[in-house]
């Protein structure tokens, strides 16, 4: 799409959240739903996108900091007076662009980026002023209705100054809107004559036609897509809705779900195909997973990179980095900042943590890798810690390719192990041991006769 505009509009309180946080704040598949918004128009290319901020601004003005979109400009609406004053606001920032305005709510973050550009499409298509998305729904109460002569709209009628047979109508005003440069204009004649008092962005509908303009309307094939989120149920409803997006777009790429009613899978993670993913998984955001990879039990994922070819069982990962063939669990725990190499090996009751695990190696029982680096094809025998807290500062060990750790050693960091090492079974180590070498620091076994009465 070429010369079009987005206003977000996102300054109400959204009181019927009960919450501290701005209802657009609020997390839906792992992001803010603004966000979801900003995704879908996004992916349009549009010239700018102006959002109009109110109730508790430097809330969401800190996460549109976080973006770093340069296409976002954020305008404030001081006092709640509706959604054409909210839409005046953006003025300020779009007052001389003479290309075509999408406005959307910032709490509709269903919608599909091709719904926006086919209601684009045919706002030119018919030379109109506005072109307004419509649903048509079983129970269209609380919704401004949608009053049509054929093919061309005639106005919107709010639920509360609706007369009977106007609240007969089903199809509902969705709030998104395309308009031409007449909008200014027409923004200016709005006055509060309803039972609200507010300065309803819909009269402009009434005020472009009388101005001998034309007002068409569009019918969304999916009426899922235009659903507004104003309470915790109806965004519990909205993450249903992109759960069932999500499985079956990865049935469609080949992933095997055994039960998916039972899965949790962030609408933004990716799968490879021959994927399987057991009942009670986990995934949430910033999760990529490769091609033939098994998920089993009550795995938890989050923030990490996983290869192909790998088997995560019972596990919590973190901020991971996890190449190709590697096994981890049952119940391990690799936290943030963690890789692990081609074919390692971590198993039940281990954790690692911020440590460089490499090819080969194994980490199979009831051990703690925390700031380390590990070499290839190393053995890390049970019980295994790596003591790299002093009380003040954080210290890394160092442990050579092709070494072997027995069970219950220590490493009391800063410590290099060489090359090809052998630890003996319950030793703590404190100094750096040259490769090939065997090292044992444990103090010497004594056996005495027990006194009896």
């Amino acid at each position: 799409m070429r010369n079009f505009s987005v206003v977000i509009l996102a300054a109400g309180a959204g009181t019927r959240m009960k919450s501290a946080l701005p209802k657009v704040m609020h997390k839906l598949s792992g992001k803010p739903i603004i966000n979801r918004v900003i995704d879908s128009v996004g992916k349009l290319n549009p010239d700018n996108i102006a959002i109009v901020l109110g109730h508790k601004a430097e809330i969401v003005e800190e996460n549109l900091k976080i973006l770093g979109n340069p296409k976002i400009k954020i305008v404030y609406q001081k006092e709640q007076l509706g959604s054409a004053h909210a839409l005046m606001q953006a003025k300020k920032v779009l007052k001389n662009y003479k290309g075509e305005i999408l406005v959307i709510s910032g709490d509709v973050p269903l919608v599909k980026s091709s719904t926006l550009s086919a209601l684009l499409k045919q706002n030119k298509k018919n030379n109109a002023s506005v072109t307004v998305l419509a649903a048509k729904v079983d129970k269209p109460f609380g919704y401004g209705r949608i009053v049509k002569s054929g093919t061309v709209l005639e106005k919107i009628v709010e639920e509360k100054d609706a007369n009977a047979e106007e609240k007969l109508i089903k199809e509902i005003n969705s709030g998104i809107y395309c308009f031409d440069k007449n909008i200014w204009n027409a923004l200016s004649k709005v006055k509060p004559d309803n039972a609200k008092k507010e300065y309803y962005i819909t009269d402009t509908i009434e005020i472009l036609k009388k101005s001998g303009k034309k007002a068409s309307f569009a019918v969304s094939r999916d009426p899922q897509e235009v659903m507004g989120i104003n309470n915790r149920k109806e965004l519990s409803k909205a993450e249903k809705v992109l759960q069932k997006r999500k499985v079956l777009e990865l049935f469609e790429n080949g992933v095997t779900l055994i039960n998916p009613k039972n899965t949790y899978i962030s609408y933004d993670a990716k799968i490879g195909a021959d994927t399987v993913i057991y009942p009670g998984a986990f995934i949430s955001d910033g999760v990529s997973v490769g091609k033939n990879c098994i998920i089993q039990g009550t795995s938890f994922i989050k923030d990490s990179k996983i290869g192909d070819n790998c088997e995560i069982c019972y596990s919590y990962l973190n901020g991971a980095v996890i190449s190709k063939n590697v096994k981890i669990g049952p119940f391990a725990h690799i936290r943030p900042g963690s890789v692990l190499k081609d074919n390692v090996r971590v198993g039940n009751f281990s954790e690692i943590k911020k440590s460089v695990v490499s090819a080969g190696s194994k980490v199979n029982h009831l051990s703690y890798i925390g700031d380390a680096v590990v070499g290839e094809k190393v053995n890390i025998g049970a019980g295994t810690i790596t003591c790299n807290y002093d009380g003040q500062k954080k210290h890394q060990t160092h442990i050579g390719d092709g070494s072997f750790v027995g069970s219950n050693v220590n490493f009391v960091a800063p410590v290099k192990i060489g090359e090809g090492a052998l630890i003996a079974a319950g030793s703590t180590i404190t100094r750096d041991i040259p490769s090939g070498s065997l090292a044992i620091a444990r103090a010497r076994q004594e056996v005495k006769r027990r006194k009896t009465k």
